[in-house]
C-alpha cells in the first residue's frame, strides 16, 4: 500500500510546469511555485508515493543494504508470533472457511512467510481455509514480496490488491506492521496569535525548501488535550490515517474477525513534533533530497481506536 492514499493529492502528483520525468524535488518546487506552500501531509505524500520517484515506489528501503530493518528482518520470531496470533483468533471464531487473511504494507513478504510458516506446523486447518491478499501498490516491492513467498511457500497462492476495498468479502484477520507511521500527518502550531499550520515552502532566493508556519483556522475534531495544547505546541492529526482505521474498523464490524496494528506511537494522545527521516541507517533532513529518505511520524493509537 502506498502512504498517503487518499489525502487529496491531485491526480497529477507533483507534475507542473517542469513535467513528468524532472526530478522529484524540482516538480516539487514547481508545484509550490504555482500553488503556493503546500502542507506536511502532502510533502510526505509526495516525497513516498510519487508515481515516478516516490521513496516506496522506486526501491526497495530494507535491510542492510536499505534505509532501515524492520522486525521482520530481524527474527523469524516476530513473524511467528503473529501467525500464533492469527491461529488463535481464528480458532476462537469457529474456525471459518475460508478466512483472508489480509496484510497492508507487505514489506518483503517476509512476516506472511513466516507466520505461514508457523502454522502450517502448528494448525495445518488454517493453511486450507486461508486466502492471503497482500495489499500493496509498489511495484518493485510486489516483486520482491513475489520471490521472497515464491521460495518460501511455493505452493502459495497470494493475491495482490491495490486497496482493502478490493479484497473479497467475508471473515477477515488484517494485519499492518509499520505502515500506519508512514501515513501523511498534518502540523498544526499553537501560536500566540492562534492556531498556524505548518506547511512546505521555497527556502532565500527559492533555493531549497523551508517549513513555514501559516495562520489558519483551528484544526477540527481535537481532542480535548489537544485542544488545550500549550503555546508553541505541534499536534499532529492524520487524515489519512483516520480514514484507513474507519475502512479497516468498518470491515471488520460487517464481516468479522479481527486486525493486529504493530508499529511506533503512542497509546494516549499527546502534542509533539515527531516528523522524522532516515536515509542508510541515520537520520535525515525531512526537506532534504525528497524521495531518498523515508519518512515517518509516530501513531497516535487513541485516535486509531477512536476512530475504528
Amino acid at each position: 500500500m502506498a502512504p498517503g492514499e487518499g489525502t487529496g493529492l491531485n491526480a497529477e502528483g507533483t507534475g507542473g510546469a517542469r513535467g513528468a520525468g524532472a526530478p522529484l524535488a524540482e516538480r516539487l518546487a514547481a508545484r509550490i511555485r504555482r500553488e503556493g506552500p503546500i502542507g506536511v501531509d502532502a510533502w510526505m505524500h509526495a516525497v513516498l508515493a510519487d508515481p515516478e520517484a516516490g521513496y516506496y515506489r522506486a526501491r526497495e528501503p530494507f535491510g542492510a543494504a536499505g534505509d532501515f530493518v524492520t522486525a521482520p528482518e530481524i527474527s523469524q520470531t516476530f513473524g511467528e508470533l503473529i501467525g500464533a496470533w492469527c491461529g488463535a483468533v481464528w480458532h476462537a471464531m469457529g474456525a471459518p472457511e475460508p478466512i483472508h487473511l489480509i496484510e497492508l504494507g507487505p514489506g518483503r513478504g517476509t512476516l506472511m512467510a513466516d507466520a505461514l510458516g508457523a502454522l502450517a506446523k502448528a494448525l495445518p486447518g488454517f493453511g486450507a481455509a486461508a486466502r492471503v491478499a497482500l495489499v500493496e501498490t509498489s511495484p518493485a516491492l510486489r516483486e520482491v514480496q513475489r520471490r521472497t513467498l515464491a521460495a518460501r511457500l511455493p505452493s502459495l497462492r497470494p493475491a495482490w490488491c491495490d486497496r482493502l476495498a478490493e479484497v473479497p468479502r467475508g471473515p477477515v484477520l488484517i494485519v499492518a506492521n509499520e505502515l500506519f507511521d508512514a501515513l501523511p500527518v498534518r502540523q498544526f502550531v499553537r501560536t500566540a496569535g492562534g492556531w498556524a499550520e505548518r506547511r512546505v515552502g521555497l527556502g532565500e532566493g527559492g533555493a531549497g525548501f523551508t517549513f513555514l508556519d501559516v495562520p489558519c483556522a483551528p484544526p477540527g475534531a481535537l481532542p480535548p488535550l489537544l485542544a488545550s495544547a500549550a503555546p508553541d505546541a505541534v499536534v499532529e492529526v492524520s487524515p489519512a490515517r483516520t480514514a484507513l482505521a474507519r475502512e479497516i474498523g468498518a470491515r471488520l464490524a460487517e464481516d468479522g474477525a479481527a486486525a493486529l496494528i504493530v508499529d511506533y506511537g503512542h497509546a494516549r494522545s499527546a502534542p509533539g513534533d515527531t516528523l522524522q527521516a532516515v536515509r542508510r541507517h541515520r537520520p535525515a533532513g525531512v526537506l532534504e533530497r525528497p524521495g531518498e529518505a523515508d519518512l515517518t511520524a509516530h501513531v497516535d493509537f487513541e485516535a486509531l481506536a477512536a476512530a475504528a
